[in-house]
């Protein structure tokens, strides 16, 4: 999905696009795991792709390195889900290891997941989580 830069950021800090998540899709680092989470929730709401390749730890099962399927992959999953809001439940964190635990609304349901991030080389990557998905009525 293309999103104006002044639009809301689909994270829902209720900042604009521009000032909140964009500037982690277009390279800067997260400056902890929540922040990591939220800007992913954003990049799958947008299409990016790349960031969530970006910031995901090889760990993590989904971790390929075909990255033209993997890429595919997860377009093809934005391209078909609306993203309509982002809730944080809980938030646990070290200095290397951390647990955000959300609900996503999306189109196809509610998901709920307790995500796992690692700090590797001074920067957030997802590892994995425990997903409960409720694919509505």
């Amino acid at each position: 999905m293309k999103l104006s830069l002044n639009a809301p950021c689909p994270c829902g800090s209720g900042s604009k696009y521009k000032k909140c998540c964009y500037r982690y899709h277009k390279g800067a680092s997260a400056p902890d795991a929540l922040t990591l989470m939220k800007s992913r929730y954003s990049a799958y709401a947008v299409g990016n792709a790349d960031y969530i390749i970006k910031t995901t730890h090889p760990d993590n099962s989904d971790y390929t390195e075909d990255i033209l399927s993997w890429r595919a992959s997860i377009r093809e999953f934005s391209d078909h889900t609306v993203f309509e809001g982002l809730r944080i439940l809980a938030y646990d964190t070290g200095e290397e290891v951390a647990f955000v635990t959300f609900e996503a609304r999306l189109s196809s349901g509610l998901l709920k997941e307790k995500s796992h991030f690692l700090k590797v080389s001074g920067r957030w990557l997802y590892v994995d989580g425990e997903v409960a998905f409720d694919g509505g009525e």
